[in-house]
């Protein structure tokens, strides 16, 4: 049994799938939160196994100058819980901290916005993302992409373990009983056809060209329906953007959604719509693979390793908003195809997304990392 400090920016969904797992093992695991953002990402509360760590963090969002102070109080929880083993991540925030307290050893995990963005912003970040591979006995990441970032940086490419996390496929699975076949209904009493938004409403995932190219793909389907999921600092800009557009009685906004009502939402939609700039392994199409929704995505390095088009989904020109309002006709115009495909998107995620089949492979970071500190010692 290893005594595992679990040091995370925030208490999101990941961290709960990551130390509801860690729970179930014969590991002694303590959670450190580093700062606690305005707006809950996760509400359901930590295993009792979990030890949670009380220090000068985890009450407020951090910056950077907040860093002596936290770095300090880090190092006095580091010399009171003695652990074997630090799981760090993000890599410029929570990692970089334990990076800098010389704690060894160290075993990082990106995140995905780390290395696709924070990595590169200026030459500070370049350097602590560089400080902060060096210093680590192993990383994790959910794709080949952050993988060759990794590598760019620096981190030699035999400590890094990479996986998709992946979702729990009994919680997100099929629809019960068979889906209803669009091509027995005559165009004027066509069924609506319904997309599906679940990302933050923030500059990065994009929600604004969804928004714009909905506006385009209404005009020319009556029976197009919007469901947007979540919440963020653009809501008053996609409310125009649709109230503009005519169509604002056409959107549904159910808020923040928790992870037990979340599958609903998925199988009740026809597609399922991302339209981010910066994704490793997006959780969020994961999940719609498994509920067996086809999906149309932005065409980045992330979604590639996923989505093959015509199978799963499609791939459209990231940013191009008058691309995905014509994807989202085509996608329209021809449903009984998205049942094949639907089919398809779940055969995948049973092949490489399946959570339960994946996560023990943390573990070999784990390995990994005790025989380089024994190795050093």
């Amino acid at each position: 049994m290893s005594r595992i400090l679990y040091f995370s920016r925030d208490y999101t969904t990941h961290d709960h799938r990551f130390l509801s797992a860690l729970a179930k093992t014969e590991h002694q695991v303590f959670y450190l939160r580093l700062e606690k953002a305005r707006h809950a990402a996760e509400d359901r509360p930590l295993p009792p196994e979990i030890e949670i760590v009380e220090w000068a963090g985890g009450r407020a969002p951090a910056s950077w100058r907040d860093g002596p102070r936290l770095l300090s109080s880090l190092k006095q929880v580091l010399r009171r819980i003695k652990p074997d083993l630090v799981q760090a991540g993000p890599l410029q925030r929570s990692a970089f901290l334990v990076a800098l307290s010389g704690f060894r050893p160290l075993v990082s995990i990106s995140w995905g916005y780390d290395l696709i963005q924070d990595a590169s912003r200026n030459a500070l970040w370049s350097w602590a993302t560089r400080y902060t591979l060096k210093h680590s006995a192993a990383m994790v990441g959910d794709c080949d992409t952050i993988r060759r970032l990794a590598i760019s940086f620096g981190m030699p490419d035999e400590r890094i373990v990479t996986f998709p996390w992946g979702v729990d496929l009994h919680h997100f699975s099929l629809p019960e009983g068979p889906d209803r076949d669009d091509a027995d209904y005559p165009d004027a009493i066509r069924q609506p056809f319904t997309l599906l938004s679940t990302r933050g409403w923030e500059p990065i995932y994009g929600v604004e060209v969804i928004a714009r190219a909905f506006v385009q793909a209404a005009r020319q389907i009556p029976e197009l329906r919007l469901v947007m999921l979540g919440n963020g600092s653009q809501a008053p800009m996609l409310r125009q953007i649709f109230r503009q557009g005519g169509v604002e009685e056409r959107v549904h906004f159910p808020g923040q959604v928790g992870q037990v009502d979340l599958p609903r939402y998925y199988r009740s939609a026809d597609l399922y719509l991302s339209a981010s700039h910066s994704d490793g392994t997006s959780i969020s199409l994961l999940e719609a693979l498994a509920c067996g929704r086809p999906a149309l995505v932005s065409d980045i390095p992330g979604n590639r390793e996923w989505i093959t088009p015509g199978v799963e989904g499609w791939l459209f020109p990231d940013g191009d908003e008058n691309a995905l309002a014509e994807a989202i006709e085509q996608a329209a115009s021809d449903r009984p195809r998205l049942g094949r495909m639907g089919e398809a998107a779940r055969r995948l995620a049973e092949q490489r997304a399946d959570w339960n089949r994946n996560f023990p492979q943390l573990f070999s970071a784990y390995k990994m990392a005790l025989s380089n500190c024994e190795l050093a010692t």
